[in-house]
C-alpha cells in the first residue's frame, strides 16, 4: 500500500452544520477568523502588487478586483488569466468557455477547505424559463476551455435528495471539465450523484485531464465521463445513504470513454474509503450513453488501497444489461485492502505485468506533463 497523508480531508459530513433546511444543508463552515485576515491573497500579491498584468484577485469581502469568481471570469477575456481566490464561499454557477485557454485559479490560503465554489442545482431541478437543468446544466463549475489549471480550491454541489423529494432527476455535478491538458492539484469536489463529470468537448475530442493529491466524494457515479483522465495520489469517498435499505448503495467510477480512445480513466497510487457498511459500494460500472452506444467505458485501478466498502467479490455491475461490464476495459494491478480482495477471479480482471507497463500517466497523458508544473 502506497504512503497517504493520514490526515482525512474534512467531508461534507464534517462540514454539517446543527440547522437544517436546503440554505444550511452542506456544509461548508466559513473559513476559519485567521484566514487571510491581514493578507487574504497569501504570497500570491495583491491589486496593488500584481503577479503579473494578467492576475486578477477575487475576495468576497471587497479587497480584490471582484467580488465573485464568475465577474472575474467575464472580465478576463482571451488566454492566460490567473484569478487567485482569497478565502470563501462562492455561491454561485461559472463557466470558463473554450475561449478563455490557459486560464489558472488559485486558491490563496493554499488550503483547498478555506476556498469554496458551490451552487445548489440538480438535473431536475426546474429554469426559470422553463424545462429542467439536466445533469450538464447542473453543474456548479462547467470548464471547457485548453489548459485549464486549479489549485487548492473545493469545487461542490449542495442539493440534497432529501431536500426535493418531488425532484427525480438528481443527478447534481460540482464540476464538469471538457477541455484538454485540465490539471486540478490538491482540490476537492463535494456533492451526492455525478460529482466529478470529467468529459470532453465532443465524442472525437480526447481531453486529458489529470486530477493529483485531490479528494472526490459522493454516492452514484460520482466520478464519471469520456476523458482520459490521470488521477494520482487522490482519496475517494463513498457517503453513506438513508433512503436505501439495501446495497448497492452506488457506484465509485462511471466512464463512458469513446470506442476510439485508447485510453479512459486511470487511478493510481490512490485510496477508496467509505462511511458505509462493508460492501455496500461498487468500483464501477460502464456508461454507455444512449448518444454514443459504440462507447467502450475503460478504467484501470492499480496500486491503490480499497477500503471494506468495496463489494469485493463483485466489485463491477451493469448500468444496461446490453452493454455488460465484462465486454468493456476494466481491470486492476496490485491494489490492496480489504475491498481488493481477490475471492471471485473472473470478477477481477487484473493486467499483466507487460501491461501494466503501459498503465502509467505518461502513457496517458503523452507529451504533457502536468505534475512537472508548479505555481
Amino acid at each position: 500500500m502506497p504512503a497517504h497523508d493520514t490526515r482525512l480531508p474534512l467531508s461534507r459530513r464534517g462540514f454539517l452544520l446543527a440547522s437544517t433546511g436546503a440554505a444550511a444543508a452542506l456544509a461548508l463552515a466559513p473559513a476559519p477568523a485567521h484566514a487571510g485576515a491581514r493578507r487574504p491573497f497569501g504570497r500570491f500579491g495583491s491589486p496593488a502588487a500584481r503577479l503579473t498584468p494578467q492576475t486578477l484577485y477575487v475576495d468576497p469581502k471587497g479587497r480584490g478586483d471582484h467580488t465573485t469568481v464568475k465577474d472575474a471570469v467575464t472580465a478576463a477575456t482571451g488566454s492566460g488569466w490567473t484569478l487567485v481566490l482569497a478565502p470563501g464561499t462562492y455561491r454561485e454557477t461559472v463557466a470558463v468557455d473554450v475561449t478563455r485557454t490557459e486560464a489558472t485559479w488559485i486558491g490563496a490560503s493554499e488550503d483547498p477547505r478555506d476556498v469554496v465554489i458551490v451552487y445548489d442545482n440538480a438535473a431536475g431541478t426546474p429554469k426559470p424559463g422553463g424545462g429542467t437543468y439536466g445533469t450538464t446544466g447542473s453543474a456548479t463549475t462547467t470548464v471547457q476551455a485548453d489548459g485549464f489549471t486549479a489549485r487548492w480550491i473545493t469545487f461542490a454541489n449542495d442539493w440534497l435528495r432529501a431536500d426535493h423529494p418531488d425532484i427525480t432527476g438528481t443527478q447534481a455535478v460540482a464540476v464538469k471539465v471538457q477541455g484538454d491538458r485540465s490539471a486540478f492539484h490538491h482540490c476537492r469536489f463535494l456533492g451526492h450523484q455525478d460529482t466529478l463529470y470529467a468529459d470532453s468537448i465532443a465524442l472525437t475530442s480526447f481531453a486529458r485531464q489529470y486530477f493529483s493529491h485531490c479528494y472526490a466524494e459522493g454516492d452514484v457515479d460520482f466520478v464519471f465521463g469520456r476523458a482520459t483522465a490521470v488521477h494520482e495520489n487522490c482519496h475517494f469517498r463513498t457517503l453513506n445513504r438513508t433512503d436505501l435499505a439495501a446495497a448497492p448503495y452506488g457506484f465509485v467510477f462511471a466512464p463512458s470513454t469513446a470506442g476510439a480512445n485508447p485510453r479512459g480513466y486511470l487511478v493510481t497510487r490512490s485510496r477508496v474509503s467509505s462511511e458505509a457498511l462493508d460492501a455496500f459500494y461498487k468500483l464501477a460500472r460502464p456508461w454507455v450513453p444512449s448518444s454514443d452506444t459504440t462507447a467502450r467505458p475503460s478504467l484501470v485501478v492499480r496500486d491503490t488501497w480499497l477500503g471494506p466498502g468495496i463489494d469485493a467479490a463483485a466489485p463491477y455491475t451493469n448500468m444496461s444489461d446490453a452493454f455488460p461490464w465484462q465486454n468493456q476495459r476494466f481491470a486492476e494491478y496490485r491494489d490492496a485492502g480489504p475491498g481488493a480482495r481477490i475471492t471471485v477471479p473472473e470478477n477481477r480482471p487484473q493486467l499483466t505485468a507487460q501491461q501494466a507497463e503501459s498503465a502509467t500517466r505518461e502513457a496517458y497523458l503523452g507529451d504533457w506533463k502536468p505534475w512537472r508544473e508548479e505555481c
